[in-house]
This record gives structure tokens, sequence and C-alpha cells, in this order.
């Protein structure tokens, strides 16, 4: 009979007596039991190969590793199956004329002899392998290496050199199509993919969540988790979590090492609280409020936490001299060192020749200072912004041109002043509304004609637009960002400064201390700088108050405009800036106001505003409508208004990363900046946006972070933009988050129309009169003071 193994369409699993005639038999159909016909993990070893060896482990069907021996075995015993004694003979042998064996008798016979021969190659498995033998390939010419070695017929380095390479032909450079280049960080930034998986055992170790992975490991740097081991505190350098947070990670990987008065915790609980002080806009935190902060968060000894913290570099102190009482004011005494040393016996040898200098010494030493503890990033920033502002106060020659004093005779008012100013000054202030945005425009004109290079700098691509159009055509206009970065502007000279003589930055009131500093060191020695804003708006995001300190300081020439804002809008925004909230006639409605019981009826009502009312009453288009509501949260912030509005003027599924084409969105490249934009499409190099600016393509990893629905902003990410129309929400639960430098930015963002969804009722005129911006701690008046006298 046929030895040949049926196929397996043929076969029908399950049946013991098929896995006999196709000469495969198995453990599992012992006695025709229930996993009869199943695949045995052992069944490597019955086809007479390592499981991790078999060239079919894949689950795929192998033949080439079946040897003759085997081949034989399994002809044998398929034969012998049907012509054997019963199963209880240890060696059958085939006679001539005797009974025929049973089907069941048989199959018993086959699994004996089946099993017997498995433990056979299992046992020849466990002895000694000899070189060759057995062994074939890669694994027989490492096996014969090592005996070389082991024998000292060859050295261990000519045996496991590594043979070299051949060499490979250069790929060809594909093709490339032009994509613009997506703010994403650099992918050299992004941390290895050993560091994150460290970091998430010891995460995962503390209760702490994993997705946090990433960003510890972005903070921290290489060896982030030796580090988050050593100090788990550490953890507070990632934005978002909070002193509790870190402390409950810390008792899961310390235990009871863990306390309160642990260094390692006062250490990181200064650095966050000095961290989140810049968020609130303080360049540097008066000692005392420091320490009332550590007390706040538990850390028992305040004075030991910032010694600390000061002594492993993470933060600096600095002295500030302050006014004399009865002082004239702008001036102000040079301020103290940081850190006084001992004076030593030949400096107090000195002091005591003359009595004059002893009492000099001893007022110097009792005048008052106030002790700063600053971040080390935001100090020299501020340091640097003074150097530079000296450096061009004092760099430009008084003398001022013929050529100056005619255009500015041929000026009037308040532009004849900036033009005078600019004539014979590097530095000079200019204040006014949007209106007066006509005075530092007739500047640049006048400057270009005088054959210098002049060039003006808006923070947001709307700005730039805003103040082209009063120039005209080839009008030199950048925003700030492509000035910084090169990619717009006059580029840089030979020595990496500017290539320009005048600089007029608009929307000054953005300008945070490193964004100030960086602008200022890249201006060349004989440069003027015209920093123009409204001082009433919101201050920057970013730490420090640029414009105001220089106002405050006094340091330069100042021209506030005396041109006011036209109509109904710019007199209620002029009132507002003074702290007056009044009523004011807008025949033409543009000024609406609509009051709102609660949250739900204020988005109910702002939807109805945006998609009917003021398209149909003024003839906006819901595109140039923007909402300005205080927050993202709450029952009416922008999370909840966007998700209505898009319900309602671009419904889809959000089927790319909650987004669909045609969505409005707020883009955010960089923390504190955001961008209008429009959803183009998706592909697999991330989210394709229509900006002022151009194409974008934000990488899908960082859509979620950079990326929002936009048509509903804060008036923080509103500022430096306008809109032909305006809707500021005021549900009940922002009363708290109203201010009058609030209030004037987001009234201020309508051009044509201004509707107010009112739920506030009097906490609008009372944030109005009484609510101005909250105070910043910062060293910039006192450094310009220092270096820069004050204009007469």
């Amino acid at each position: 009979m046929s030895t040949e193994p049926e196929t397996t369409e043929s076969a029908e699993p399950g049946k013991p007596e098929d896995a006999v005639r196709s000469g495969t038999p198995t453990d599992a159909a012992d006695a025709g039991g229930p996993d009869a016909g199943k695949p045995d993990p052992d069944g490597a070893d019955a086809g007479g190969a390592d499981a991790e060896d078999a060239p079919g482990t894949d689950g795929s069907p192998d033949t080439t590793g079946t040897t003759d021996a085997d081949t034989s075995e399994t002809s044998e015993t398929s034969e012998t199956s049907e012509t054997s004694e019963p199963a209880d003979t240890a060696e059958p042998a085939p006679a001539e004329g005797s009974p025929q064996l049973s089907e069941a008798e048989a199959e018993l016979l086959a699994q004996k002899l089946e099993r017997e021969r498995i433990e056979q190659r299992k046992a020849e498995k466990k002895g000694p392998i000899a070189s060759g033998t057995k062994l074939s390939g890669q694994a027989a010419d490492l096996l014969a290496a090592v005996r070389a070695v082991e024998s000292g017929e060859k050295p261990v380095a000519a045996v496991f050199a590594e043979p070299r390479p051949a060499p490979r032909r250069p790929a060809p450079e594909p093709v490339r199509r032009p994509q613009p280049a997506p703010a994403a960080p650099a992918p050299s930034d992004a941390p290895a993919p050993h560091t994150v998986d460290g970091v998430r055992r010891v995460l995962t170790e503390g209760s702490a969540p994993e997705a946090l992975a990433p960003q510890v490991a972005v903070a921290l740097g290489e060896g982030a988790e030796d580090l988050l081991r050593e100090d788990p505190w550490q953890l507070l350098r990632v934005t978002g979590v909070r002193p509790e947070q870190a402390d409950g990670f810390a008792r899961a990987l310390l235990g009871a090492e863990c306390r309160p008065d642990d260094e390692r915790r006062a250490r990181a609980v200064t650095v966050w609280l000095l961290e989140q002080a810049a968020l609130a806009g303080h360049t540097a935190l008066e000692l005392s409020a420091l320490a009332t902060a550590l007390a706040r968060q538990g850390v028992p000894d305040a004075d030991a936490a910032v010694q600390a913290t000061l002594a492993e570099g993470e933060a600096l102190v600095f002295q500030d001299a302050l006014d004399e009482p009865g002082a004239r004011p702008g001036t102000a005494p040079a301020p103290a060192p940081a850190a006084s040393p001992a004076p030593s016996a030949a400096a107090r040898d000195g002091a005591d020749e003359t009595d004059a200098e002893g009492e000099q010494d001893e007022a110097e030493e009792e005048r008052p200072v106030r002790v700063l503890v600053g971040l080390e990033r935001y100090a020299l920033a501020e340091e640097s912004l003074a150097d530079g502002l000296a450096r061009i106060v004092n760099s430009l020659s008084k003398e001022s041109s013929p050529e100056w004093e005619a255009a500015a005779a041929a000026a009037s008012g308040s532009t004849a002043e900036l033009i005078r100013a600019v004539a014979g000054h590097g530095l000079v202030l200019h204040t006014g509304g949007e209106a007066s945005r006509a005075e530092p425009a007739a500047l640049l004109t006048v400057a270009r004609g005088l054959g210098l290079r002049a060039v003006a700098a808006c923070h947001t691509p709307d700005g730039r637009r805003r103040f082209a159009a009063l120039l005209g055509a080839e009008a030199p206009v950048v925003t700030v960002p492509g000035l910084l970065a090169g990619t717009e502007g006059p580029g840089r000279d030979a020595e990496g400064a500017l290539d320009l003589d005048v600089l007029v930055l608009l929307d000054a009131p953005q300008l945070d201390v490193e964004g100030a500093a960086m602008i200022v060191e890249s201006l060349p020695d004989g440069a003027r700088l015209v920093l123009s804003g409204d001082p009433a708006v919101l201050w920057s995001a970013g730490p420090g108050r640029v414009f105001a300190d220089l106002l405050a300081a006094r340091t330069c020439p100042q021209v506030a405009s005396r041109t006011p804002d036209p109509g109904p809008l710019g007199e209620l925004v002029s009132g507002v800036g003074i702290g007056e909230l009044n009523q004011v006639d807008a025949p033409g409605k543009e000024i609406v106001i609509v009051p709102v019981r609660d949250a739900g009826e204020a988005v109910h009502r702002t939807v109805q505003l945006v998609a009917d009312s003021v398209p149909r009453a003024l003839g906006v288009p819901p595109e140039d409508t923007v909402v300005i509501t205080p927050g993202h949260g709450g029952a009416a912030g922008t999370r909840v208004l966007n998700a209505a509005l898009k319900e309602r003027l671009n419904p889809g599924p959000g089927r790319f990363g909650g987004f669909d084409p045609g969505d409005r969105v707020a883009y955010s490249p960089a923390p504190g900046r955001t961008v209008p934009g429009q959803v183009v499409g998706a592909d697999a190099e991330g989210l394709h946006l229509s900006c002022a600016d151009g194409a974008v393509v934000v990488p899908k990893e960082r859509v979620e972070q950079a990326v929002r629905h936009g048509w509903a902003l804060t008036a923080h990410q509103a500022v430096g933009s306008r809109w032909p129309a305006a809707v500021v929400v005021l549900p009940g639960d922002a009363a708290q988050a109203l201010s009058r430098p609030w209030v004037y930015t987001a009234f201020g963002r309508g051009e044509r129309h201004l509707s107010v969804v009112h739920g506030v009722e009097q906490a609008l005129p009372r944030a109005v009169a009484e609510v101005t911006a909250k105070p910043r701690t910062t060293r910039l008046p006192a450094l310009l003071r220092s270096q820069v006298p004050a204009a007469q």
C-alpha cells in the first residue's frame, strides 16, 4: 500500500487514522481523545528538528528539513501499522500468514513507536554535540571558531573580527516636491526611544501616567530615568504637573524615605514656583513673596530652600536699590551687588583714611534694597536687554540733519513730534490707538525718502497687512517672528546684525523680555529703534512688560499720539481706556448689547449672531467675525463655543484628529503666539493649514498641542489682529476674570461692528473702573536707570 501522505484537502482533521496513514502521528491523538487532530507544542520534535531551528515555525508547511532517515522511519511506521502484531508486542516482526491487525491495534502500535522515537531524539539532544555533525551554516562556523580560540590556534581578535561590508553604491537622491517647512521642533530634539522607555518604567513604578514619558524625557534629557529615580520631584519640570502630584509620585518610589523636609523637594518646588511666576509675567520674585509661596506649599524652611536652589545654580539672586524718599523721580542710586564679599584688611584701612569716604560707604550701606530671586534665562535676558537699549541710546549722534528738520516741518501734530524725536535719538517710544498707526507710517516714509534702510515689524500677519495698507505697494513691513528667523526683512550684515538703519516695531506691548532682547541685540550701532503701541491693551504672554517698563523709566523721548480712533467703536474703546464705560450712540448698529441669563443662553445667542444676525444686518460673513471669551474652559469658554460654532458652520466627523476641511483654527507655532488659519486637508505628513503667512504643515504628533478650533478665541490670542466684526461673550462665571485691559483689548478687535453678549451685570463697569492690569515684578527699570540718564 502506498505510504504517500494524503493532501490537506482530502484529509479530515481530528481523525487519528488519517494521521497514521499520512505518516505524521501526534501525541495529541492518544486514544482518540478530545484534543485529537490539534497541533501539539512538541510537534516539532516529532518532525525531527528543534522548534527554533525549524524553517516551518512560522506556520507554513516545510519539507526541506526532512531527512532520508525520517522518511524511511515514516514509511516503515506506516507499513508496520497494518502488518504488525498487537500493541503489547515490544518488537513486532512481520510474519507471513499472520492475522491482520485491527485499526485500533494498528493505531496503538504506531503511537508507541512514535513516542519511542521522540524520546530517543530528545536524549540525543541532551548529549554533547560534536562540531560539524549536527550543526551547519553560521552555527557550525561559530562553534568551530570557539574551539579554535580555546585550543589557542587563533587569537580572539582574528576570529571574531567582523568582515568589512562590501561598498554600496550611493543611492540617487529622490526627487522631493517642495513642502512648507513645519513649525515642529527638529527631529534631533526628540528624545531617544530607550530614554522614553526607561522613563515609562519609572513612571509605572510610581503610579504616574505613562503618557508623560515623552515630556519627561524632553524636560530631563539623556539619563532621565536615573535622574527621576534619584530625585522624583524632578517631575515638576513637566508642564502641568503640580507639587501634590509630584509628592504622590515620590512617595510611591521612595516609601519611608519621602519626607516633607527633603532638600530635593524644596529645590524642585522653588524652581516650580519661579516657573509659575514667569507664566504670570514676572521675570523675578521678591524674596519675601517667594518665601510666603514656599510656606503655602508645605516647605518647612523657606530660607534653606532658596539657599539650596541658589547653591545648585538653578536660580539667581539680585539686590536692586530702591529710590530714597524725597529723591527726584526717575533717579536711583546704583544697584547693590547681588553678593557682597567681606572687605579685606587693605580695603578697611583705605576706607578709614578719610571721614568723607567712610560716611559715603555708610550711606550706601543704609540705602534700601529689594532682594529678588529669578530663573537664569529671564534674568540674563533682562540684563542683556538693558545693555542693548543703553547701547542704542548712546551710540547715535545727537546732531540732527537739516533733512530731518525739513521733513518734520512739513508734517503736523504728533507726526512732526515723532519725526523730530527720531531725528535726534536712538530710542523713541510712541503711544496711541489704531488710528495712530498713520504716524509711524509717515515716519517710515520719511526715513526711506532720506535714503535710510527703514523697516517696520508687526507681531501678527494681520497687523502687517493693516500697516502695509498705509504705505502702499512694496511696503517694507515684516512680522517679528519672520524678522528674527531671517525669513523676512533685510537680512543680516557680515557681523550678524540686521542690515537696517531704522526699525519701527508696532504692537510693542506684546514684546516679552526674551524677544525684545533678541531684537535689540540684533540692531547695529547707530541704528534707530521706534517702539509704537497702545499701552492700554493686554501685556505680553511671556514674562516681562518691556513697553510699560520703558514708559515708566523715562529714559528716552515719548510721543503720545493725539489722533483718536473714529466712530462709535473708537469712542467706546477710548472711554474704556481711561476707566469709563460710556453709553455710545450707534445709529448704524456698530455696537449691540445682547443680555443673557446664563451660559447656555450665551452660547445659543453667540451662534445666532455669528451665523444669522451679523451677516443679515451688516453683510459680514461668519468667516470675518471673531468670537472672544475670557477663557478656554467653563460653560461658555472657547471649547464649548467652538464646538457649537463648528456644528452650525462646518459640521463634520472631525476625521483629521478632530478637524475637517474648512474648519477655522488657531495655530500656535510657539507658546504665546497664535496664528489664525483654516484646515485644507491632512495626509501622512500632518495637518495642512492655510494661514496668512502661507501654507503650513503641522505634524500629526503636534496637532493636539498646537492646533485648536478658531471661531472663538481668548483676548490674549486675538491681540494684534482685528476683524470686521467681533462678538464678545461675557458669561456670568467669567466676572472674576475681567479687567480693564481685557475689556479694552476685546472691545477693540472689531473694525465695523461689536456685539456684547452680556451676562455679568454690574461686574463689567466695575472691572473697567477698578480692575487694572495685574502688576508684574521686573528689573528692567532699575537696570536702565543705572545705565541711561533720565530723558529731560
